[in-house]
């Protein structure tokens, strides 16, 4: 059996102290949903005992194997030679047609226990079919919303149809790999069954650590609208942003935009088109300890867009204490429960009302949303999706979604 000496097993027979294998197409320094999950799973496993490596693509062209310190945990990243992509800002990618014989004497070298890919799209797709040969357990996570994507693509809007039938047809090629694949939420994981044709789709949040935010139980002196996360077309910024005037001025709202992205110019001008630069602010990238205290700050956490399998950032929200006004739009409903509301996607006067109704709430309701946000964000408590994918790499029964939603 691949991995390491199994004097101490669980029940299933696998070692306790696994050899944990994580591949993935985007890794920090990228700043997305899907780098952040994986820099948090591998640390959350390595900080649980077990040997942790990762398969990503450089982030500049300085490729190979290195220790790599992250959440002040060091495991070994191997970067492969990687290009950017040039209709993107950040986005690189390893060469195809190299990541099986790149990673094939990784997995040689490592001997593990599972492959755990983040998607199938370069890096997944190669080295599953190379653990697969040798017998390697393989788990895959789909984070992957081909409308993403496509964003970039260099061809016109009217073959996006064409184009999102062959993208799910080369992922189900990858994920019938796999020993168990799973998506952020439930409703994600029926979206993704039905595009793949395949087998179950397990429901595994995301997870995080809300012991790292705070939440203050009183109500914020100003009335700031935050939103976090990539300042990208398919985030549908400019739906907050032409919200703002809609919603009435004695509330005198401001939006804060924690992040950066090709889009800041864009929505800068539409911001003085509307008359409302002074009360927009792009803060670019922030550090995490400036993106916790622009949640913490903040009245209430704005998420306009319509492509999310889970939201981290929602969840980062949720985690301090904001009421969340969020698309009524793919996985985005089942974080809204009597702690703030849905909207109409990519309606500006929907969006401002609904803000409008948080913003202008009576004290005792606004923080019964805070504390309702809290009193959600137990259930995506990150040692329950660790020891979930635990049970996953160690081919034990798992439930499906502890905290994923409906």
């Amino acid at each position: 059996m691949p991995g390491q000496d199994e004097s101490t097993t669980t029940p299933s027979g696998r070692p306790e102290r696994l050899r944990i294998l994580l591949a993935a197409d985007t890794f920090p320094p990228d700043v997305n949903g899907a780098a952040v999950f994986c820099e948090r799973l591998a640390i959350g496993l390595a900080e649980r005992g077990h040997e942790v490596q990762v398969v990503a693509p450089a982030a500049n062209r300085h490729h190979g194997t290195h220790d790599e310190e992250h959440g002040g945990v060091t495991f070994v990243v191997h970067r492969l030679f990687s290009m950017k992509w040039p209709l993107h800002s950040w986005l690189r990618f390893a060469w195809p047609w190299t990541v099986r014989r790149n990673t094939a004497p990784i997995l040689d070298a490592f001997k593990p226990d599972a492959l755990h890919i983040q998607s199938h799209i370069v890096i997944g797709r190669g080295i599953a079919r190379e653990a697969k040969a040798r017998g390697v357990r393989v788990i895959a996570t789909n984070h992957f919303m081909p409308e993403n994507l496509l964003e970039y693509a260099p061809f016109g809007r009217w073959t996006l149809p064409i184009a999102l039938k062959i993208a799910w047809a080369d992922a189900a090629r990858t994920y019938r790999l796999a020993d168990a694949v799973t998506t952020p939420t439930r409703k994600a994981a029926a979206y993704l069954q039905a595009a793949i044709k395949a087998q179950q789709v397990l429901a595994i949040s995301c997870g995080i650590d809300a012991s790292r935010y705070t939440s203050r139980d009183l109500r914020p002196p100003r009335n700031e609208i935050v939103f976090v996360g990539r300042v990208a077309p398919e985030k549908q910024l400019d739906v907050l942003v032409r919200a703002l005037p809609l919603i009435p001025a004695e509330l005198e709202a401001t939006i804060r935009i924690v992040g950066g992205g090709e889009m800041i110019p864009r929505l800068s001008s539409l911001a003085e088109e509307l008359g409302v630069a002074d009360r927009v602010v792009f803060t670019g990238y922030q550090s995490d300890e400036d993106l916790r205290a622009a949640l913490t700050n903040a009245t209430v956490f704005a998420m306009p867009s319509t492509a999310e399998l889970q939201s981290i950032a929602s969840l980062e929200a949720m985690a301090s204490g904001l009421p969340v006004v969020a698309a009524d739009a793919m996985a985005l409903p089942h974080l809204i429960d009597g702690n703030g509301y849905l909207f109409r996607p990519g309606d500006p006067q929907d969006l401002a009302d609904k803000l409008t109704a948080v913003l202008a709430a009576p004290d005792d309701e606004y923080l019964r949303m805070k504390r309702q946000s809290l009193d959600m964000i137990v259930d995506h408590d990150i040692n329950r999706t660790l020891s979930t994918f635990e049970a996953l790499y160690r081919g034990e029964p798992v439930p499906d979604g502890p905290g994923a939603g409906r």
